[in-house]
């Protein structure tokens, strides 16, 4: 995956990537943190990567639990 597409995905909503970008990335693991009273989180994408494993690092990277969040699969546009 090119680093330039993670990156512009990173604090984006799943639901509002445009179709082309939600091709390329359809089949990718993808971190959302989770909503929860306290928190209200937002639907953003925190993490992305080929496996769970692979996102549960970014987060890290990022000084982020991987606790706080729920891992799904992109699914393409259509």
């Amino acid at each position: 995956m090119r680093q330039k597409m993670t990156a512009s995905v990173i604090g984006q909503s799943p639901d509002r990537l445009n179709p082309q970008t939600r091709l390329e990335l359809a089949g990718k693991y993808v971190a959302l943190e989770i909503y929860t009273p306290d928190n209200l989180a937002l639907r953003r994408i925190e993490a992305i990567g080929e496996t769970i494993e692979e996102c549960m690092r970014m987060l890290k990277s990022r000084g982020l639990d991987p606790k706080d969040f729920e891992f799904t699969r992109l699914a393409p546009p259509w």
